[in-house]
């Protein structure tokens, strides 16, 4: 029997094992449609576990995989320590006994978290990107064309010209030759008469005497005068020198540098920088901003601690801080308590930051581990040897720096890390001075990475800011501005904004230092009542957070116009 093409669509959907229409139900492992007489042969199979669900739900539910070292079992588990699914036999075995373990689901919800970060990545920054950079290829390929042929033409244009100079000195050489070859044949026309005309009376003198020889005449050959003597004296010979081209041998150097030469041709790579940076700052980062004169006091969240230790932008609207209670606080800006994190850091001076993914990353002296916050647990990424860290940074570009010190107090550096491998160590100057200083007491340090990718890390004990390039090079040492007052300035705060600017908190003095990125000091932020600043942080919108270490509140300050 041929189906209606008219009826076609709504015969769609029926069952795989017995071809009844609208089936009620959906195997989700087998994802097939199933009739309520087929369910039940169905579930006799007991080759995997199957799931049947009302097929209205059929899209709505995870697809579960099939564990790899178990085929008659599904994975509804995550081994956050071996990062794969794994099913209840799993679990059960040796194996995974002591890992952490969560719901799939939550497994799947984080990565696809993950997918929306870099599907906006993609779409929002990258794409574009390189969409720019394959335009301005094609500027230059559109350009190609016209920038060579100008350069034909000023090469012709050069060739034209010499042309007309060494046609110009051929033809004054031909003329001169010219002129010198007249004067010569004037010469020799003249001489040639006047020899001629000698010729003529030789002629006529010998003829007259052969006629006086025969003749008895006494009166003519009386009369005879002899001319031998003026005919001896032969006419004088002209030697002329005939002029000769003469010419120095071509020197190719020489004329390539009086005609002129092309510069070497040369195609080079130049290391753009990193998406990342730019793309996650607001369009004013590319303007030079200024800066209020008297910066404003826009918000103050209480944040509960008896010390405030650090603050951190979750995004402009929400801010992560640490206090003394074992506990991180999650406050959006009308000081709202949005979520709370347990830690085992106890009343120890630590400090946050938020990686790219929007984790928590912090630093733990107690057990000399660097730790990340993922899905609600703590996950242990470093653990030094010999060495305590003091302070952490997130990258613009996926890694993090820390400042550690040395178990003996000794020595002081600054370690990147990509994950868990140390990719780049920065401890010493070009005369392997040591660039951070090392001290048992008062010995806080705070690091931020600036948008020029340079390191600023601020040296309590020091009393001033060091600032390195991305290679690890001292660029400059920030110690405050000249005459800044009786108490000596100790940093311990610090972060950078848009403009590549540098702010510091002023502990003893209460203030904040501006300092561009050259370490020229732009000026203070003191006038907000501020009352031992400690922890600082800005957003995108360069609003800078001041976590006030005594009086544990966060205020919000405008700083640019």
């Amino acid at each position: 029997m041929t189906m209606d093409p008219h009826h076609r669509a709504q015969d769609v959907l029926r069952c795989k094992l017995c071809e009844t229409s609208v089936p009620p139900f959906y195997c989700d492992t087998c994802t097939i449609n199933l009739c309520e007489v087929c369910v039940g042969e169905h579930l006799l199979d007991e080759s995997k576990e199957h799931i049947v669900m009302p097929i209205k739900q059929r899209g709505f539910t995870s697809n579960y995989p099939t564990c790899l070292y178990h085929s008659m079992k599904i994975c509804e588990l995550h081994c956050e320590h071996c990062d794969i699914p794994v099913c209840v036999l799993c679990i059960s075995s040796q194996k995974h006994q002591f890992h952490d373990v969560t719901d799939i689901k939550n497994t799947l919800e984080r990565k696809k978290n993950v997918l929306k970060i870099d599907l906006e990545e993609y779409e929002k920054y990258i794409y574009p990107k390189y969409q720019e950079i394959a335009s301005s290829i094609s500027e230059q390929k559109a350009y190609l064309g016209e920038n060579y042929r100008q350069l034909s033409t000023s090469l012709n244009k050069r060739g034209r010209e010499w042309h007309r100079r060494i046609d110009n000195i051929i033809k004054g050489l031909q003329s001169d030759i010219n002129d010198i070859e007249a004067k010569h044949l004037t010469v020799l026309n003249k001489h040639e008469d006047e020899i001629a005309t000698s010729i003529s009376e030789i002629t006529q003198s010998i003829v007259d005497l052969k006629k006086l020889l025969h003749s008895n005449d006494i009166y003519y050959v009386n009369a005879y005068k002899s001319r031998t003597v003026d005919f001896k004296r032969l006419p004088p010979k002209l030697v002329v020198s005939i002029p000769k081209f003469s010419f120095q041998r071509i020197d190719r150097e020489k004329l390539f540098r009086q005609f002129g030469s092309l510069t070497a041709f040369s195609i080079k790579s130049e290391e753009r920088k990193p998406i990342g940076v730019e793309s996650s700052r607001t369009a004013s980062s590319s303007i030079n901003r200024p800066l209020l004169l008297k910066p404003q006091t826009l918000a103050t969240i209480e944040t509960g601690y008896d010390h405030l230790h650090d603050v951190t932008c979750l995004s402009d609207e929400q801010i992560w801080t640490l206090g003394n209670n074992n506990v991180m606080k999650l406050f959006n800006l009308n000081g709202k308590l949005l979520e709370t994190f347990h830690t085992n850091l106890g009343n120890q001076q630590s400090n946050i930051s938020i990686t790219r993914r929007g984790e928590i990353a912090f630093t733990d002296n107690s057990d000399c581990t660097v730790n990340i916050v993922k899905n609600k647990r703590i996950q242990e990424i470093v653990k030094l040897q010999g060495w305590m860290p003091q302070n952490i940074c997130c990258s613009y570009f996926g890694d993090f720096l820390v400042v550690m010190q040395s178990d003996d107090r000794k020595h002081t550096k600054v370690v990147r890390y990509a994950g868990s491998t140390e990719i780049q160590s920065i401890q010493f100057d070009h005369r392997e001075k040591p660039l951070y200083s090392s001290s048992v007491l008062c010995n806080f340090k705070y690091i931020s990475e600036n948008r020029n990718r340079d390191i600023c890390v601020a040296d309590h004990f020091a009393g001033a800011v060091v600032v390195v390039n991305h290679d690890g090079k001292r660029r400059f040492l920030y110690t405050g501005p000249p005459l800044s007052g009786s108490i000596p300035f100790k940093p311990v705060g610090i972060t950078t904004d848009s403009q590549s600017r540098i702010l510091t908190s002023d502990f003893h003095n209460y203030r904040i230092h501006i300092v561009d990125q050259n370490g020229q000091f732009l000026q203070y932020i003191g006038d907000c009542d501020f009352s031992c600043p400690w922890g600082l942080c800005v957003d995108t919108k360069d609003n800078l957070f001041v976590g006030e270490k005594d009086t544990h509140k966060i205020k919000k300050i405008q700083y640019y116009m």
